[in-house]
């Protein structure tokens, strides 16, 4: 077996698994990984006799990606506790079948037939049933797939196979829990990174094997910046990544891309905690034709956010004048002719309304700092969420701490792109409750 090393030192040796090959030896007789690992410790280093190496997690056989050993029993005992503690966090890519929602968390009580080697989803309190939680993203679609990013919170026998597959959205090629699959596909799960803590420098590290999932190319080559955002669009001058709440463009974002693709050069910019669309540029002739493109308004920016309240009219246009006080990093509203003012125009249109709340897209005129966050609070409708404009004891009835407002769509150059997100009022009022 070709051994794909990731990283290794005395502690620790961090592979590729491929494909349909089994962690250890089973029944079939086939390869298995920790066999061929071993073989390749004891080649590379001359090691005479049985070689050491702790097996502390798995993947199943047909599933490929990121796997990591212990090359010492106190490397495997440190390694064995994260895991069962949760502290080693397991990403990954699934190919599902179907047009499979913005975002989800799926909790449900697993229980596994020995005899059967499968897992299926059980009622509450059934006896030897486990709780498995997991969350996702979908990072794009295409030709009938999904591709999800998933945060598996517990490590249980098929999870993300077996909660998928109940959920509606079954991985493709997955000849287990996927009736459609058909013979010979291959699954489309992936485990690309594994983050843990090193087992005697106790230094977080994380690993990334990108999975071979050539429909969605740009999506999976930017799965290293999970933590900043992920990738809509690149071509030789620009790449559009949708940004992650918290994430500041000039620092966070940046630190995280450029780890895949460097150099960068930011052109337009968002809030911290404003999530959704952001353009860079790739060369420096891109960032001067993008910069001109943004400060001559030939762009198209279109948010959604949800407000608190209903503004009197279903739609309508916004024009306010504001002075921007650097130092508080606040923009404050002032009468038309202000020396130093900055016209800010923006149209509204509320989509949905109801329990107290309205989901507005607003499309700008005008790109000015916390511009729609302003707008709507002069309007009596902040942002929900907002702490700096907006109504707090609303963000406290809601329970949002960070603004909901989202970069949903940008226009540059002709070419238009969509953030797989969605801002939803029945969210809202479905964690309320």
């Amino acid at each position: 077996m070709d051994i794909r090393v990731l990283y290794e030192d005395n502690h620790l040796l961090v592979v590729t698994k491929p494909a349909n090959v089994p962690v250890q030896a089973d029944a079939s007789g086939d390869e298995d990984l920790l066999t061929a690992c071993k073989g390749y410790i004891k080649e590379k280093y001359q090691k005479p006799g049985e070689v050491y190496l702790g097996l502390v997690h798995r993947l199943d056989r047909p599933v490929g990606g990121v796997m990591v050993f212990a090359r010492t029993s106190k490397a495997a005992a440190r390694l064995t506790e994260q895991f069962s503690a949760h502290r080693a966090r397991k990403r990954y890519a699934a190919a599902v079948e179907g047009d499979a929602p913005a975002e989800g968390r799926l909790t449900d009580f697993l229980l596994k037939n020995e005899s059967t080697n499968t897992t299926a989803v059980v009622a509450v309190g059934t006896p030897g049933a486990k709780q498995a939680k997991l969350s996702f993203r979908t990072l794009a679609r295409d030709k009938g797939l999904s591709l999800l990013d998933v945060d598996l919170q517990t490590g249980r026998p098929h999870q993300i196979r077996v909660q998928l597959s109940h959920a509606g959205y079954p991985i493709h090629g997955d000849q287990r829990y996927n009736p459609a699959a058909q013979v010979g596909e291959q699954i489309r799960l992936w485990a690309y990174a594994l983050t843990i803590a090193h087992p005697t420098l106790k230094e977080e590290m994380t690993f990334y094997a990108l999975p071979p999932f050539g429909e969605f190319p740009t999506a999976v080559k930017y799965l290293p910046a999970f933590r900043a955002a992920s990738a809509v669009y690149e071509d030789d001058d620009m790449l559009v990544v949708d940004k992650n709440a918290g994430v500041e463009v000039e620092t966070d974002l940046l630190s995280e891309l450029s780890a895949v693709s460097s150099p960068l050069y930011p052109v337009h910019r968002l809030d911290a905690n404003t999530v959704g669309l952001v353009a860079l540029a790739k060369t420096e002739a891109a960032e001067e034709a993008l910069l001109d493109a943004f400060a001559r308004h030939d762009t198209g920016k279109v948010y959604e956010a949800i407000l608190v309240g209903a503004p009197e009219k279903r739609e309508g246009t916004l024009v306010h004048y504001g002075l921007k006080d650097e130092a508080k990093a606040f923009m404050r509203l002032v009468p038309e002719g202000t020396p130093g003012a900055l016209k800010m125009e923006l149209s509204y249109r509320i989509v949905e309304a109801r329990g107290g709340l309205s989901k507005a897209e607003i499309q700008l005129v005008t790109g000015r700092t916390h511009q729609i966050r302003v707008q709507m609070a002069a309007l009596g409708c902040p942002v929900l969420g907002d702490d700096k404009y907006g109504d707090r004891e609303a963000n406290k009835r809601y329970r949002q701490k960070r603004q909901l407002l989202l970069s949903k769509r940008l226009t540059i150059g002709g070419k238009t792109f969509t953030s797989t997100r969605e801002l939803t009022i029945h969210h809202i009022l479905k964690e309320d409750l």
